[in-house]
């Protein structure tokens, strides 16, 4: 039995390639660094349908990952705000993104932590997120698994519509809410248990379900007593990831992360 190398970054972007498998010709979109290198994971493995720009203005045939570029993507056509909203609209899109909170009914904030009158720290705003809430998949990524991005009751202030029923208009939730998953550094998730629940799907190697709740402010349902562990990366997903991420921007990631390289079988 031959064994591969691999981060903790490189367990965590196999996972995030995962959110897209069987999703079609959508645009994927991943926010920050391993979700933008999970998508052209995907797109050169099991999922080549999917539509990934150059993060400027250009669908390209193949994935750009970050960083400096050796050359020039070949460009397969614009993707300006028309393009790009006309597929969001549609439901067209499937978006990895990375908010700052999470509760445990999936409504996320990218805009305020404290009051929003006289907030502790004032950040991007609700942007596109109430929008896109509603309007096509999301998936979710958190670096640091914890209790301040994880909160007890609500998120300081709700940007992404969630499957809360107390905001629910007449009692139901808004057409075109479709919440996927949730990778962290700690584990995987998904809004599958009861009422929408968040549950853990997976652990990452080492991680216990006790550590996952130990930093969750709200109790986490799980998939089964025994949960799976997150699957390790194969030698041609980390040959994958070299090409798509050539300036190793992902080893960036989790530098002060203690779980230092791990083994794959």
């Amino acid at each position: 039995m031959t064994q591969n190398s691999y981060s903790l970054a490189e367990l965590v972007i196999v996972a995030c390639a995962e959110v897209w498998r069987e999703n079609g010709e959508v645009m994927a979109t991943g926010i920050g660094p391993l979700p933008r290198i999970g998508a052209g994971l995907a797109k050169l493995s099991f999922a080549p349908a999917i539509q990934t720009t150059d993060g400027e203005c250009w669908y390209t045939s193949e994935p750009v990952g970050p960083g400096k570029r050796a050359a020039e993507p070949e460009f397969e056509g614009i993707a300006n705000y028309d393009r790009v909203f006309s597929a969001l609209w549609s439901g067209r899109r499937h978006a990895l993104v990375g908010p700052v909170q999470i509760d445990r009914y999936g409504q996320a904030n990218i805009s305020v932590i404290g009051d929003h009158k006289k907030p502790k720290a004032a950040m991007l705003g609700a942007r596109g997120f109430p929008g896109n809430s509603i309007s096509h998949p999301n998936s979710f990524f958190f670096p640091n698994h914890n209790k301040r991005a994880f909160v007890e009751g609500e998120v300081d202030f709700v940007c992404m519509a969630g499957y809360n029923p107390a905001r629910y208009r007449n009692g139901q939730p808004p057409k075109g809410l479709d919440l996927r998953r949730i990778i962290t550094n700690l584990c995987v998730m998904d809004f599958g248990g009861p009422d929408h629940q968040i549950r853990v799907i997976s652990l990452h190697p080492g991680v216990t379900f006790e550590e996952v709740q130990d930093n969750t402010g709200f109790p986490l349902a799980k998939i089964a007593d025994e949960i799976p562990t997150t699957p390790a990366p194969t030698a041609e997903q980390l040959a994958i990831i070299a090409k798509v991420d050539p300036n190793n921007v992902r080893a960036s990631v989790f530098k002060d992360n203690p779980a230092g390289d791990r083994k794959a079988a």
